[in-house]
């Protein structure tokens, strides 16, 4: 995996930042804001994940879109820009479809986000986050996002080995392996964990996390960009409207001026990879 400058921020600092430009994405429906998010995040996505997440996106992501897109027309109905009658007599409208891509864009701009999200956020950064609020969600949540990669690596493992023996790889035979496998390290996880005193009361936890000045500035950079875009939400500045007709709210230098605050919020986590990649170069340059 690609070092990631973000990812060695606090993981508060990370875990609103997802916070913001997650809820963003789910919040405005406005074509430029989301196509902001959706290239950053999909940018992000590509940093962290490589070719893995390009096969997600074309495989996955893309069919997703076009098919969410397509159905939105069928099904609703609304707006006043008719372009042409289904066979039931329904009409397929100019806003409906707009809306539909809208919509279909948001749902992959978010799926996009919390695959970065998947990345930075550790499992040891979510006990540390919601462990004192919710211990058990927090150990749920932390166990079940590390047995999916365990679960699938294993999986390799059991069929190369079937490969190493001369025999051809069985789902079921996998499968059943797989399952006892599972099981056994559940049983030993749970001795582990009240070897280790899990569930005790008055039991502490060591943390690695710690909140300094770097820390400081990087959740004041992403508070302000938010209440700046919060501000422009609430005096209709970033208002898009698709029902009954298409309407948008007359564009100012205000408005170019939240446009370029929601970019300088969603590219965070790149501009500062771009700036520590910078470092390393001008460092090994003058070495």
């Amino acid at each position: 995996m690609v070092r990631d400058a973000f990812a060695f921020y606090h993981p508060i600092v990370n875990f609103l930042y997802f916070a913001a430009v997650i809820g963003c994405a789910m919040f405005f429906l406005h074509p430029i804001l989301l196509g902001i998010s959706f290239l950053c995040a999909a940018c992000y996505a590509l940093y962290l994940k490589g070719k893995k997440a390009l096969f997600f996106g074309l495989v996955f992501m893309l069919p997703l879109l076009i098919i969410t897109a397509a159905m939105n027309p069928l099904f609703n109905h609304q707006g006043a820009t008719i372009l042409s009658y289904l066979p039931n007599g329904n009409p397929v409208t100019l806003e409906s479809v707009l809306y539909g891509f809208a919509a279909a864009g948001m749902l992959v701009t978010v799926i996009a986000w919390f695959m970065c999200f998947n990345a930075v956020i550790t499992g040891e950064k979510m006990i540390y986050l919601f462990g004192r609020i919710a211990p058990v969600l927090s150990l749920v949540l932390s166990m079940s996002m590390r047995f999916v990669p365990r679960f699938a690596a294993q999986a390799k493992v059991i069929r190369n080995a079937q490969r190493g023996m001369g025999q051809k790889p069985g789902l079921v035979k996998t499968l059943s392996i797989l399952v006892t496998w599972a099981l056994e390290n559940a049983i030993e996880t749970a001795d582990s964990m009240k070897a280790r005193g899990y569930g005790l009361p008055g039991r502490t936890a060591f943390s690695i996390f710690s909140f300094n000045r770097r820390d400081g500035y990087a959740l004041a950079y992403i508070t302000l960009c938010a209440a700046v875009i919060f501000t422009g939400a609430a005096t209709g500045a970033l208002r898009f409207r698709y029902f009954p007709a298409i309407q948008v709210h007359e564009v100012t230098t205000s408005t170019y001026i939240f446009f370029g605050v929601y970019f300088a919020l969603c590219a965070f986590p790149l501009i500062l990879n771009m700036k520590e990649a910078f470092r390393w170069k001008y460092s090994a340059s003058t070495a």
